[in-house]
């Protein structure tokens, strides 16, 4: 069973991450700063956040942000945004240094106190946010450790596990079992760095749709194959990857993705959970579990098990046609690149739910027995 961390190296690591985290922030301000004395004009630099400015190292396993970047200098045109950044530096070194935090819509209505410096709306909030996540990401800092919390919370968790969760005002550490939810799951917070855990598991099954994980939660699957069970809910959420992947470092657990087989499934879902978004790659290396594998719906499995399917889109023709032509982590992998053109030449895509064809519960007592049996998964 895991050992979970004790709660002095926990507070340890905390400490040092906010110091790392508040320095980081008064280094920035005060280069902005000595340029302000010197009569120069002020700028910042941040990572440009597209595909196009995107590494894949195999050996490290998930994307990394390129050295492209956009730079943000104080002129007349640019004023209010210059502004409005370094006021939200400022609010993070405060919630920091209190021990506190802010979801993005707190940060938002925060800003009306700032007079002309407010934002007019959310999305001019989260942009200046995301700017700023990726000019500390160089530092190793995430939107998290500026104490920016996302608003949505993560995926539900069953199976063979231990959550140890300190109390935020008290300490005291809660023991949540999460195979004694009943028919329910347990819920992951938004922020899980605080969290440890125990486990006896075998490995970490994610899961894409909400029903598929509630018919393997409902049956005990986690119980016949000692697993633990997430549900990914479409694309994953931070809080759900950030715990996939301490599941993932601190449990040494494989993680093995079962999604649909369509284009969205393979290289929205699953490629961000294992490597991260074109995007966001500058987070790449907080966020992603680069051990995970794909374990299915895959367009052989179409083949195989006789599914019923569903055209393609024209959407998803798209999709697939960008991911073989543009996307670094399929083009990294020959058996990628097969499977995608084996769905393209087929025309057709399958869901999780249609394996009901040969009866409801042939997904627990068929499906996945065979492919874990087998780990013939695709990388």
């Amino acid at each position: 069973m895991a050992a979970r961390k004790t709660t002095a190296g926990r507070d340890r690591s905390k400490r040092t991450l906010d110091k790392k985290t508040v320095s980081a922030i008064e280094g920035s301000a005060e280069r902005v700063h000595e340029k302000i004395k010197r009569g120069a004009k002020p700028e910042m630099s941040f990572p440009v956040r597209s595909l196009s400015n995107v590494r894949y190292d195999k050996r490290k396993g998930y994307f990394e942000i390129g050295r492209s970047k956009k730079t943000r200098a104080l002129t007349v045109s640019t004023v209010r945004t210059f502004a409005q950044t370094l006021r939200m530096m400022s609010l993070s070194k405060e919630l920091v240094e209190t021990d506190d935090f802010a979801t993005k819509r707190d940060a938002y209505y925060q800003s009306k106190n700032w007079d002309e410096a407010a934002f007019g709306d959310q999305a001019e909030s989260d942009t200046v946010m995301d700017d700023i996540e990726a000019m500390f990401s160089v530092d190793g800092i995430s939107r998290e450790q500026l104490r920016f919390v996302p608003d949505e919370h993560g995926g539900a968790v069953a199976g063979r596990l231990v959550v140890y969760d300190p109390d935020y005002e008290t300490g005291e550490v809660h023991r949540i079992d999460c195979t004694q939810f009943g028919s329910g799951a347990y819920s992951t917070p938004s922020l899980v760095e605080h969290l440890s855990f125990e486990t006896s598991a075998k490995f970490v099954l994610a899961i894409e749709t909400g029903g598929m994980f509630q018919r393997l939660q409902s049956h005990r699957f986690w119980d016949k194959a000692n697993c633990i069970l997430v549900s990914m809910a479409g694309v994953p959420t931070r809080a759900t990857r950030r715990f996939i992947r301490k599941l993932a470092d601190e449990c040494k657990l494989p993680v093995y993705a079962f999604v649909d087989c369509d284009p969205y499934g393979i290289s929205n879902i699953y490629r961000t959970l294992k490597v991260g978004s074109g995007n966001a790659a500058h987070i790449s290396r907080f966020f992603c579990a680069p051990t995970a594998r794909f374990l299915g719906v895959t367009p052989q499995d179409i083949v195989d098990y006789e599914l019923p399917t569903h055209p393609l889109k024209e959407v998803d023709i798209k999709r697939a046609k960008d991911a073989l032509k543009n996307d670094p982590f399929f083009r990294s992998h020959p058996a990628w690149g097969k499977a995608l053109q084996q769905l393209l030449k087929m025309g057709v895509r399958a869901e999780q739910q249609a394996l009901a064809k040969w009866g409801l519960n042939y997904v627990i007592d068929e499906y996945l027995p065979q492919k874990l049996k087998k780990k013939d998964f695709l990388p």
